[in-house]
């Protein structure tokens, strides 16, 4: 077998590029620290690292080549050492749990996945640009997830891009304009309109006296968390600590930003055919509407749960909403439910969002393949004769594709099981005491990046009781499940380093 060098340098080189302007979101905490009067030294140490490391791995070489290797190699490189270089400030301010290096990096991972599970217990005592600097890091890993999708992974294979070029009807995702980077920039400002929208929308309300507690710093801070389908918060009782109506107006960003943001791109143009022609997108808004009228009916009756028609729908749509675009908010502990609506949020964790969207989890779009093939399979076994393809929006979908979403599929649940079982002797060994619905919950939250879970780390408890063994697994999973387990599964293969 002939072998062939990987140009790893060519890789490194790209990740330095993306370091190196990692330094200048760096600079929007610092600022607060100064107006807060807080320490600059976090910031300003994270600052010098990632840009002299940065400019470092960029001038690894001169002449860069992004080929396919290259590529897998990059957006693994590039979402671990973003996490790395995150956790830098949390360590150096040197407050609570953050101070723990494992801790920190466990925060960090699950901000630049867009998970939001966190290991924050005491949050009054960080200072507000540390907090700022939790959220900001969720929403470029929103905004990063969502370029690289249409920019690296649709010329990968990876995130169902080439379902989603029949979903959205446009041919080639990242040719959405002719070149890559206005394709970029046109999606990078879509994002940032709608973070906008509805920093302006929370800030309003407070002005207007809907929203009390929502100072400036919630109504600049929730945002970044939201169309980006994190669900770090600042406060404790993450959007349980504002007004309904805050509740309700969080709800429709939450979806908007689990929603394939080309079909958002054509409907703002006035092209609003591929959204009603899209099946997923179909599918995508019944889920959510059935599974926030089975919570609804369960919590109606559910003799523990004392509330208004209007709060209980509220609550359901929210967690629903929140759990299934993975995005992690809550207004309500529902780990105090009963065990059936608790029940219907698990699934809701396997479901995720579109496809080209900031969500993460398995995604509507697999899951429509994957019940069109279950029903074709069915049909075939009584008529094997028949050739039936899969249909999606009116084309076949190609064998070779319903095959690897069958294998991204299995394999997803495989590692989730795996986790999960992980979990269990590890808490059985040193802590904390879980069941193992819990773990399950541990397990399914971070490698789905859904954030919270149940028992000890539901909505508002912590992963802070887990032991550093398990939580850096769950920073492997973290980062595996962001990238959609390819890439990172590549990598461990002897082919991958061979012709």
């Amino acid at each position: 077998m002939v072998r062939v060098r990987v140009d790893w340098r060519s890789s490194c080189s790209f990740v330095g590029t993306i370091l190196k302007w990692l330094s200048v979101p760096l600079c929007l905490p610092a600022v607060v620290a100064l107006l807060y009067a807080e320490s600059l030294v976090p910031f300003l140490l994270a600052i010098g690292v990632t840009f002299v490391l940065g400019i470092g791995l960029e001038n690894l070489t001169e002449e860069r080549t992004l080929g396919h290797r290259e590529a897998f190699l990059m957006v693994a490189l590039t979402w671990f050492s973003i996490a790395l270089i995150g956790a830098i400030p949390f360590i150096a301010a040197g407050e609570g749990a953050l101070a723990n290096p494992v801790n920190a990096l466990f925060e960090s991972t699950s901000g630049i996945t867009t998970t939001g599970a966190t290991v924050i217990t005491d949050f009054e005592i960080h200072a507000q640009s540390i907090m700022l600097w939790r959220q900001l890091i969720q929403w470029l890993g929103g905004l990063g997830i969502l370029v690289l999708a249409t920019a690296v992974l649709s010329e990968l294979g990876v995130g169902g891009a080439q379902l989603m070029e029949t979903e959205t009807r446009t041919r080639d995702v990242h040719k959405l304009t002719p070149r890559i980077e206005e394709t970029a920039r046109l999606l990078s400002s879509l994002y940032v309109g709608l973070t906008v929208l509805q920093m302006a929308l929370f800030y309003g309300l407070h002005i207007v006296g809907l929203a009390p507690d929502m100072t400036l710093f919630d109504a600049v801070a929730h945002p970044l968390t939201t169309v980006s389908t994190s669900g770090f918060s600042p406060q404790p009782l993450s959007i349980g600590a504002f007004s309904p109506v805050i509740q309700w107006v969080t709800i429709p960003f939450m979806a908007l930003g689990a929603t394939s943001f080309i079909l958002l791109y054509f409907t703002l143009q006035g092209d609003t055919s591929r959204l009603r022609q899209s099946e997923e997108f179909r599918f995508y808004v019944f889920l959510l509407g059935l599974f926030t009228v089975v919570v609804s009916v369960l919590l109606v009756n559910d003799p523990d749960f004392d509330g208004t028609i209007e709060a209980t729908l509220r609550h359901a749509a929210f967690q629903v909403v929140s759990i299934m675009t993975t995005t992690g908010y809550a207004t309500v502990d529902f780990n105090v439910w009963s065990a059936a609506a608790k029940h219907m949020l698990f699934i809701c964790m396997f479901i995720g969002g579109m496809a080209g969207s900031t969500t993460c989890s398995i995604k509507t779009l697999r899951w429509l393949v994957v019940i069109k093939a279950f029903r074709r399979d069915l049909f075939t076994a009584t008529h094997p004769s028949v050739i039936r393809p899969v249909w999606l929006s009116g084309d076949a979908v190609d064998e070779e594709t319903v095959r690897s979403i069958y294998a991204y599929t299995l394999i997803s649940l495989v590692i989730f099981a795996a986790a999960t079982v992980f979990l269990v002797l590890d808490a059985s060994r040193v802590g904390p005491d879980i069941g193992e619905f819990d773990a399950m919950g541990a397990a399914a939250a971070t490698f789905l990046n859904i954030g919270p879970g149940f028992g000890v780390a539901g909505p508002f408890g912590s992963y802070e009781p887990f032991s550093d063994s398990a939580k850096l697994v769950m920073v492997v999973l973290m980062w595996v499940g962001r990238i959609e387990i390819l890439p990172v599964l590549v990598l461990l293969t002897p082919a991958y380093w061979r012709t």
